[in-house]
């Protein structure tokens, strides 16, 4: 048995038919919401995590097997080794470029969260950000949170002009996944510099989006929350 056949073996021997009904519902997964199609094993994250730690020599065919997969944990899973690979890997770029090319296989909301930071985050570090700003002008959902996640890498760096950049670019965006993701962003600026925060708040209150904003000021006391909800 191959070490991908394992894998998959170990995957349906840890689904949980009720889970995976009700995280079916939790993500979206009906006619015309954002994760239509998804398949879900119902195998919980650390779960997960932890059968991935004895697939980390798998190559990247086979991770390209997995990420091509209808079923949700096994896409998942693709992105926890293909992380791990990167971590460890001589040539990052060829990891960078693997994950690019796949947007349209990280579809859902907790694949882009777990490894957008993670991977063209940490490569795009200290290297020209085109790419990011090609991903948040585009139409494409998971193109654009890719685009905003990946900034997290850069934030936990205290280098914020490209995440108060993109998140300039999606201001206007209709999909509350990336207002949730913006505002995200935004926090994590805030608890490293409140300043940098408010000064982009200042600017842009009156058209935010109200649920970009509440994740964005979640941390503030309740009397500056108030404050900035009613402007």
């Amino acid at each position: 048995m191959t070490q991908l056949s394992e894998l998959r073996k170990e995957l349906k021997e840890n689904a949980d038919p009720e889970q995976a009904k009700n995280l079916q519902r939790f993500f979206k997964t009906g006619k015309g919401e954002y994760g239509e199609g998804d398949i879900f094993l119902g195998i919980k994250v650390p779960v997960q995590r932890k059968i991935c730690k004895d697939f980390t020599e798998i190559d990247l065919d086979e991770i390209q097997e997995l990420l091509n997969s209808d079923i949700h944990e096994e896409r998942m899973c693709a992105l926890f080794i293909l992380v791990s690979k990167y971590k460890k890997a001589e040539n990052k770029k060829q990891i960078f470029e693997f994950y690019m090319k796949n947007y349209n296989n990280i579809n859902n909301w907790d694949l882009v969260d777990l490894s957008a930071p993670n991977i063209p985050g940490n490569y795009l570090l200290d290297k020209p950000k085109n790419i990011l700003y090609e991903f948040a002008n585009s139409d494409n959902l998971w193109k654009k949170r890719i685009a905003i996640l990946s900034t997290f890498a850069f934030i936990k760096e205290k280098k914020f002009d490209d995440s108060l950049k993109i998140a300039e670019l999606l201001l206007n965006d209709k999909h509350d996944l990336i207002h949730k993701a913006v505002g995200w962003m935004l926090r994590e600026i805030g608890k490293r510099d409140k300043q940098v925060e408010e000064i982009f708040l200042n600017k842009h209150v009156s058209k935010m989006p109200r649920t970009m904003l509440r994740y964005a000021i979640e941390k503030f006391p309740e009397s500056e929350r108030k404050a900035y909800l009613e402007k």
